[in-house]
């Protein structure tokens, strides 16, 4: 596919508007009719929506929408930390930077741009952020929808710096599903998890897939790179496929902790689960000049062939 194939795929398929608070939003589009939204601050995919128009990703009715602040949804970026693994603001500080359109990105192998609609999104290290952490960086995001609806996301994080650094990192992704009591996790299973519930307690995972009656909130170790989560009531199954990411975050607040968040509406936790593809336990070094690679890619798929579909080969990711 030449480049100016791709450019005008761009061109046609995207559309660069602003939301209710005036920021920028890029709005990816298929033919056959699904979508992804995604917001300039902090290169949070905010929807993904399906060829019938079905919203697949949670965002919460009570998100506080104000500016240079992440929403309660979709798929925020979590870099250089994730969660309070270190000494920086919660989830790092790229989710509440303003991002650029990136319009002469170095080249993705073909494949990465062929049939898809997509937007290539770029974070530099400003002065404000090498005061808390003193590191230069390009972090290039490019998100795209394939003619088949899915969702991708490629990062690639450049040192350029004079010295090596050090980050953790995580798409924490918020699925939509019916009912958090009706879901299960494949492909998690006797994996050794860090439960943060009790003190980041290395624990083994005994059940043959996980189930949700309480609150949860794990990092699952050396995961494989292919996990799905089924809905039974939906008979639909989010299967998620990354690269780069070797830990899997399962998180879910549930009932207690719901009405202690502010942003959070009390009953939500039932339509909500977090599952993100990350790098958390050992943590990316690069060295000046380096450059890391984390891919992940959401599909739907009927429950009725997901355990046929998950054992593909993930290699075409």
């Amino acid at each position: 596919m030449g480049h100016s194939a791709a450019v005008w795929d761009f061109r046609a398929a995207t559309e660069i508007t602003k939301d209710q608070n005036g920021i920028g939003q890029v709005v990816l589009r298929t033919p056959q009719g699904a979508s992804a939204r995604v917001s300039l601050l902090g290169a949070q995919v905010t929807s993904w929506r399906n060829e019938q128009g079905e919203e697949l990703l949670f965002t919460s009715s009570k998100t506080i929408s104000k500016a240079l602040k992440a929403t309660r949804g979709g798929i925020p970026i979590c870099f250089p930390q994730f969660g309070n693994c270190g000494s920086l603001e919660l989830h790092g500080f790229a989710r509440n930077r303003m991002w650029a359109v990136d319009e002469n990105p170095p080249p993705l192998p073909a494949n990465d741009s062929s049939g898809k609609s997509f937007v290539d999104l770029l974070l530099k290290s400003s002065e404000e952020d090498m005061k808390c952490w003193p590191h230069s960086f390009e972090f290039r995001l490019r998100v795209s929808v394939t003619k088949d609806g899915d969702l991708s996301l490629i990062s690639r994080i450049r040192n350029i710096n004079g010295k090596p650094f050090s980050f953790s990192f995580a798409y924490h992704t918020y699925l939509l599903v019916s009912d958090i009591s009706e879901i299960r996790i494949e492909g998690l299973e006797t994996l050794d998890y860090l439960d943060n519930l009790f003190q980041k307690e290395r624990i083994t995972e005994q059940g043959d897939a996980i189930t949700f009656e309480s609150e949860v909130d794990r990092v699952y170790l050396s995961s494989p790179n292919v996990i799905a989560v089924l809905d039974h009531e939906r008979k639909q199954t989010y299967v998620i496929k990354k690269e780069g990411l070797p830990d899997v975050a399962v998180w879910n607040p549930w009932e207690k902790k719901s009405k202690a968040m502010v942003d959070f509406g009390d009953e939500e936790y039932k339509q909500m689960l977090c599952v993100d593809a990350a790098v958390i336990e050992k943590p990316v070094n690069l060295k000046p000049g380096e450059e890391w690679t984390g891919r992940l890619q959401l599909s739907v798929v009927p429950s009725s062939f997901c355990s046929y579909h998950v054992g593909l080969d993930s290699s075409s990711l």
